[in-house]
């Protein structure tokens, strides 16, 4: 009975947010890449059953995982036969900046209830992100607030969700009639690019996605994609170091 009464409080939950203004605000400044993101889905869907992934498994990774760049980057890891350490290991740090941006919205969330912030969690993707901390700059001060800010997290969130999942278990049933020379992988990685652009808004920034950018070039012929390891490595190193104080004036000696 408790399990059913927390559910259908998160369905009233749910239902007065939708019909917040900033609900439809959500889902109308989302739309604007939600083609982008379908394709990149869509062509994630083809390339989870070619590589020889069953359906059964490619339909829990979408709905489980939903994180296209960490699913994109296992994938041929895992059609390779890769350790499961090196799959793991790639994935993580493929997702190492959600950790970022968990730490700027817990001051956002914090005063939900714990199975209402994990929903969040789960549909908060990167372009979700980027335009929630455009809108609102600033943490909630009150109730009213707080409520207009979950709406238009959920309204961007949820339409962000459905439109991957969607194109995602598309390809997947289409994947047999689906050729990977349609050029779908083009589309995802154009939505990747506009991605990182709008969060390259500071001189730090475009300087570790350049250095990132190069030693992942640099480094492409290891094997098992460990080029991705390597260019995170290379960007978190140099931003560490010119972001590093520099040591205090010591007092000249009396």
């Amino acid at each position: 009975m408790t399990a059913l009464s927390a559910a259908g409080r998160l369905r009233h939950a749910l239902s007065a947010l939708a019909r917040h203004p900033e609900f439809r605000r959500g889902a109308r400044d989302i739309s604007g890449v939600a083609p982008g993101m379908a394709a990149w889905g869509l062509m994630t869907g083809v390339a989870m059953i070619n590589s020889g992934m069953s359906v059964f498994e490619s339909v829990a990774m979408t709905l489980l995982v939903f994180a296209g760049s960490s699913q994109l980057a296992a994938i041929p890891l895992i059609a390779a036969g890769a350790p499961v350490w090196v799959i793991l290991a790639t994935s993580f740090c493929v997702n190492l900046r959600f950790v970022v941006f968990s730490a700027h919205l817990r001051s956002y969330v914090m005063h939900m209830p714990r199975t209402l912030r994990l929903l969040v969690g789960y549909v908060t993707a990167d372009m979700t992100y980027v335009l929630f901390v455009r809108r609102f700059a600033q943490p909630p001060a009150d109730s009213a607030q707080r409520q207009a800010q979950l709406a238009y997290l959920t309204g961007c969130g949820g339409l962000s969700w459905a439109s991957w999942q969607t194109a995602s278990l598309l390809g997947i049933a289409l994947a047999q009639w689906i050729p990977v020379r349609w050029g779908l992988g083009f589309a995802g990685i154009l939505a990747l690019i506009g991605v990182t652009c709008s969060l390259t808004t500071t001189r730090m920034r475009r300087i570790s996605a350049g250095v990132a950018g190069a030693a992942a070039v640099a480094a492409f012929a290891l094997p098992f994609k460990l080029n991705i390891m390597v260019a995170i490595a290379a960007a978190v190193a140099l931003s560490l170091l010119l972001e590093s104080p520099a040591p205090p004036d010591r007092k000249p000696a009396e």
